[in-house]
């Protein structure tokens, strides 16, 4: 019996019956694929590689099938409504190719293709926010799908810094790696910058030693945004533009080759501040010792390695040193 199309639906079901044989022999061999359902209306398969890259893909036959594009629905818990919105509109335009061919098991092998060769689905979201919310037209960012990195060249005046992480299979249950492979910034601001963007990532995913008996039980969460976040606003978009919190000239050289042989001539201090060393060196050397000495910005106390010296003999310096100066003067004085 044919429909007013002039579509036979005894062969239709034929077609789709041949099919549903063909989807339950080979959609079980496709790795990380399961056949939820397959029947003349529909088949359903959910594709899952790992806990957080799972994708269900549902298959509509339409009236005049073969002869029409398989209506292919996708939905996913862990991945981004956009990015299931675009992959859609990239399985109708290849649905269309195989018109009057069986498209399921292609249908079914062509998304998780997708899955295998974009590793950065799983962190679509992230991505995003990062081009919009934080890059400037400046910056540059780079996604490496076979090696699942996402480089980042962030640029603030003209120092640059040049950021690696690589995403881990099991992401975001697992912590990125953070490398930063290039940079023109003091060598010790380097140093500082991966650190704590590693430590930031660990965070994500272990939870503290330490828990407070009332805070929630721990559940591991991105670290690709937080890490970003850091680095990008708290590093790039910060230190190039500081001034020295007792000067308040800028602390880096506005050309980063002046930067040679210069390095140790800027200080940073637990607070996170910088100074020039010759600033830091006489506030440090200057009373009143007792109470210690404090950030002129957050006012926290200062505490770094080469100050050290307790505040009696810090008192005891200066004393001498003032008495020194007392008998230049006077032989100056004497002098004239």
């Amino acid at each position: 019996m044919a429909d007013s199309q002039g579509i036979d639906c005894d062969e239709r079901l034929r077609v789709i019956q041949g099919e549903l044989v063909q989807v339950k022999q080979k959609v079980p061999e496709i790795p990380d694929t399961k056949l939820i359902a397959a029947v003349v209306d529909l088949v359903k398969v959910e594709i899952k590689k790992t806990e957080h890259k799972q994708i269900n893909i549902t298959c509509l036959f339409p009236s005049k099938y073969p002869h029409e594009p398989l209506v292919v629905e996708l939905n996913s818990k862990t991945l981004a409504h956009k990015l299931l919105m675009g992959l859609g509109s990239v399985c109708e335009a290849e649905t269309k190719k195989l018109v009057g061919q069986r498209q399921v098991v292609h249908m079914v092998n062509f998304v998780k293709t997708f899955i295998d060769e974009n590793p950065l689905s799983v962190c679509s979201e992230e991505i995003a926010f990062i081009k919009k919310d934080l890059l400037t037209p400046e910056d540059e960012i780079k996604l490496k799908q076979k090696t699942s990195q996402i480089v980042l060249k962030l640029r603030q005046l003209k120092y640059f810094l040049t950021v690696v992480l690589s995403v881990p299979e099991t992401y975001p249950l697992q912590q990125i790696v953070v490398e930063i492979s290039e940079h023109n910034l003091p060598n010790f601001l380097k140093v500082n910058f991966q650190a704590q963007a590693i430590e930031i990532a660990r965070q994500c995913v272990q939870p503290p030693l330490k828990k407070k008996p009332k805070d929630p039980p721990f559940a591991p969460k991105p670290s690709i945004q937080p890490v970003c976040e850091y680095l990008i606003k708290d590093c790039m978009r910060r230190y190039p533009m500081e001034s020295c919190s007792l000067c308040k000239k800028q602390i880096l050289p506005p050309e980063p080759t002046d930067l040679s042989g210069r390095q140790f001539g800027i200080e940073r201090v637990y607070c996170g501040h910088l100074f020039h060393f010759r600033c830091l060196d006489k506030y440090m050397k200057t009373p009143p010792f007792a109470a210690g000495k404090f950030c002129p910005v957050d006012k926290k106390q200062i505490f770094h390695e080469k100050w050290q010296t307790s505040a009696s003999v810090m008192e005891q310096r200066w004393a001498h040193k003032q008495a020194k100066q007392r008998e230049l003067e006077e032989v100056m004085d004497f002098m004239e």
